[in-house]
């Protein structure tokens, strides 16, 4: 299969495009935002203020700047509430969503983190099942995207990805 689990810091992967979990203002913030913000630098925030935002689910592109990754494209993903406001299909939007920004700016190669289960609490096992899931079915689609990689942060999250690879 042409996605992969590891576990990682993505501020540091070599590859055409890593995704950032931002926040709908674009500007930084904490967890992976603020890791990869720093590592990008200064011009990465300039571009972003350009973008004026993003919708909970939608994405968007801007250059990598100092990173080893070529764009960051910069999804927010939703904050749960209970699982009754349309949580589910906002991350399965964020996931899918990236996929085609990235494929349009001719990414064949993309890192993730694991969206909205940090300071956004949403259950980590329902959270993979949905990223794997998403993943798969746009690489059914697009045979031609060589890799995507969860960029898992800790032990955890890289345990209940690989679960999900399991269970798909």
């Amino acid at each position: 299969m042409k996605l992969s689990i590891e576990q990682g810091d993505i501020t540091t992967y070599a590859v055409d495009a890593i995704v950032n979990a931002a926040n709908c203002s674009l500007l930084g913030g904490g967890g992976v935002d603020g890791a990869i913000h720093r590592a990008a630098g200064k011009q990465l925030l300039a571009e972003c203020r350009t973008l004026h935002g993003c919708e909970t689910g939608k994405a968007k592109i801007t250059k990598g700047y100092q990173l080893p990754a070529k764009y960051v494209v910069h999804t927010p993903g939703p904050i749960w509430r209970g699982g009754n406001h349309n949580e589910a299909q906002l991350l399965a939007n964020s996931y899918r969503n990236s996929l085609a920004v990235a494929w349009e700016h001719g990414c064949r190669t993309v890192a993730f983190p694991s969206i909205s289960t940090g300071v956004y609490h949403f259950p980590l096992e329902q959270a993979a099942d949905i990223a794997v899931q998403t993943i798969a079915q746009f690489l059914q689609t697009h045979p031609d995207m060589e890799r995507v990689t969860m960029v898992c942060f800790d032990h955890a999250t890289y345990q209940a990805y690989e679960r999900a690879v399991k269970r798909l």
